[in-house]
């Protein structure tokens, strides 16, 4: 088993490498928009995944013991998984519900939140211990980390939950363009 460099073989490594790249990265946010029911935009790029998966696996299956095309496969998947989370996390929309569930200073987490940019419901209720505030609101994934910080800092022992909002319509959002 020989490994021969020549630029042909060179080139066609790279390209292994450049479309695995694309075919992961495709692959990561088809995923992210099937889990959100967008069927069209899933199906369009499931084919352009499945046609770039067919191409590079035809040119490195042909020869397996080309460790150059197999090492450019291999490193072109896992660098595309990397490029497509990057990929989702900077131009994917995503929406979190942020549930806080308190005994104290529930209306003093809303109005930080409220001063964040972030529409919020208070309410009122009763929980096993007593009288609660429960605080609701929904907030783009990329703002998680500053809100749990602005409530942890109100009350570090509050109860928080954070669940994926598949779809939003309606009430209050702040604009995209102030939300990076």
């Amino acid at each position: 088993m020989e490994l021969v460099l020549t630029p042909e073989a060179i080139a066609l490594a790279v390209l292994i490498f450049s479309l695995r790249v694309l075919n992961s990265a495709v692959g990561t946010v088809r995923l992210v928009v099937m889990a959100r029911g967008q069927t069209f935009v899933t199906a369009v790029l499931g084919f352009i995944e499945a046609l770039i998966f067919a191409y590079v696996t035809a040119n490195v299956v042909t020869d397996l013991s080309n460790i150059l095309n197999l090492a450019a496969y291999c490193g072109g998947f896992s660098l595309g998984i990397y490029a497509g989370m990057a990929v989702e996390r900077r131009f994917v929309v995503s929406y979190v519900r942020v549930n806080i569930i308190t005994k104290k200073n529930g209306h003093d987490m809303a109005v930080a939140l409220r001063e964040l940019g972030h529409g919020v419901t208070e309410v009122q209720g009763v929980g096993g211990s007593g009288e609660v505030t429960m605080v609701h609101s929904v907030i783009l994934r990329r703002n998680v980390a500053e809100t749990l910080r602005a409530i942890y800092i109100i009350n570090p022992d509050a109860f928080v939950t954070l669940e994926d909002a598949r779809a939003v319509q309606h009430g209050w959002m702040r604009p995209l363009r102030q939300q990076r």
